[in-house]
C-alpha cells in the first residue's frame, strides 16, 4: 500500500474507531457522585454525605459529614451514646482515609463527641496514623474538642444494668435485622440501640465510602465498638486495611461485624487487592468472607462479618458470612436498601 492509499484509509476509518471509543465508554460510564454505607441506618448517613457530594464537594469532607451525622444521635451504637464496656466506660475508635492515601484514626477514646473529626485531624496535623486512648483525648482537647459529660446515655444505661445481671458476653447476631415477632426491646429515635432482657447486645459499625464528581474515592468508619467488651478492646474499625482501606487508582472497602476476625485477614485491603486483580465488588467481597469461614467453619456459624466495596468504575458489591447485612446507596439514580449476599 502506497502513502496516499493509506491516508487516505486512515481519514475514513478515524471516524468508525472514535464512535466505537464513545460506545465502549459509555458502557463502563462511571456513577459519580455516590456514596455507599453500612445498614439501613446509612440510609441518613448517605443524606448527610449527598448534601456535600451533590454540591460538588470531595469525597473526604462528604464520609466526615456522614459520620459525625451518627455520632450526633445520643441513642445510637456509634458515639458517645452507644453502650459501654464491661467496665461501664464508652470508649470509640473511628479513621478516615482520602484518595491519596492519607490517613488517621482514634481507638479506645473517651468522652469526645465526633471521633471522625479527631481522626481526620491526626491524619491532617500529626505524622502519625494512629493515637489511643488518653494520648487520643488529650490531642483531641488540645484541639479545640470539647470533654463530654462521663455519664451513659439513658438507654446504654439501662442496657448495661441489665447486663450485669449476669454479666455475660453472647453477642446477638445481626441483631440490627432479627425477625418479626421475635424483636428486642427498642428506644426512642431512629438511631435507638437495642438489647434483649439477658442484656445480650450488639454494637453497630457505621462505614461509608464516598465517589465524588471527579472521580476520587475517600472511606470513614466509628463506633463504639462491641457492647461490654473488655476494657481496651479495639476491634477492625480504626485499622487501616481491616476496617477500611481505600486506593483511588482501584477502589475502597469498609467492613461491619466480628473485627478480630476483619483483623485476621486485613479484610478491606484484601477486598481492594481482589478488586485490583479484575474482581467485581461483590466476589471481591465473597474470596474475603470465604478466607474467614475456611479458617475455622464452626466458629463462623456463629460471628457475623459483612464487606462492602465500590470500585473506579462507581460499581458496589456486598458480601457477608450470614444472612442479614444489609447496606445503603446513593447517587443520583439510587437511593435504596440492598440486602447483602451471604454465605453460610
Amino acid at each position: 500500500m502506497n502513502r496516499r492509499k493509506f491516508i487516505h484509509l486512515s481519514a475514513l476509518t478515524a471516524p468508525l474507531l472514535t464512535a466505537k471509543n464513545v460506545i465502549a465508554n459509555n458502557k463502563t460510564a462511571v456513577t459519580k457522585p455516590i456514596v455507599i454505607s453500612t445498614w439501613d441506618s446509612g440510609m441518613p448517613v448517605n443524606a448527610e454525605a449527598w448534601k456535600i457530594l451533590s454540591a460538588n464537594g470531595t469525597a473526604l469532607d462528604a464520609v466526615e459529614a456522614g459520620a459525625k451525622h451518627i455520632e450526633n444521635e445520643i441513642n445510637c451504637c456509634v458515639g458517645i451514646g452507644g453502650y459501654p464496656d464491661r467496665d461501664g466506660i464508652v470508649t470509640l475508635d473511628s479513621c478516615i482515609m482520602d484518595h491519596n492515601a492519607n490517613c488517621g484514626a482514634v481507638a479506645g477514646i473517651e468522652r469526645i463527641k465526633h471521633p471522625v473529626s479527631v481522626a481526620r485531624m491526626v491524619m491532617e496535623k500529626t505524622p502519625h496514623v494512629i493515637l489511643v486512648g488518653a494520648g487520643a483525648q488529650q490531642f483531641a482537647v488540645e484541639n479545640g474538642f470539647k470533654l463530654e459529660p462521663e455519664t451513659l446515655s439513658e438507654s446504654a444505661k439501662k442496657a448495661y444494668d441489665q447486663w450485669l445481671k449476669k454479666s455475660e458476653y453472647k453477642p446477638v447476631i445481626n441483631i440490627e435485622n432479627i425477625p418479626q415477632g421475635q424483636e428486642p426491646k427498642k428506644q426512642n429515635g431512629p438511631f435507638a440501640p437495642n438489647f434483649f432482657d439477658d442484656g445480650s447486645a450488639n454494637h453497630d459499625t457505621m462505614g461509608l465510602v464516598a465517589m465524588d464528581a471527579s472521580g476520587n474515592l475517600s472511606g470513614a468508619v466509628t463506633t463504639s465498638g462491641m457492647a461490654f467488651k473488655i476494657h481496651g478492646r479495639v476491634g477492625d474499625s480504626p485499622i487501616i486495611g481491616a476496617g477500611l482501606f481505600v486506593d483511588n487508582e482501584v477502589g475502597a472497602a469498609t467492613s461491619s461485624g466480628t473485627g478480630e476476625e476483619v483483623i485476621r485477614i486485613c479484610g478491606t485491603h484484601l477486598v481492594v487487592e481482589f478488586m485490583r486483580q479484575g474482581m467485581a465488588p461483590e466476589l471481591a467481597c465473597k474470596k474475603a468472607v470465604e478466607r474467614i469461614v475456611k479458617r475455622d467453619k464452626e466458629k463462623a456459624k456463629t460471628l457475623q462479618v459483612g464487606f462492602l466495596a465500590m470500585n473506579k468504575k462507581g460499581e458496589y458489591g456486598a458480601y457477608a458470612i450470614q444472612k442479614g447485612f444489609v447496606f445503603s446507596v446513593k447517587s443520583n439514580s439510587e437511593n435504596k436498601i440492598h440486602p447483602s449476599k451471604f454465605l453460610l
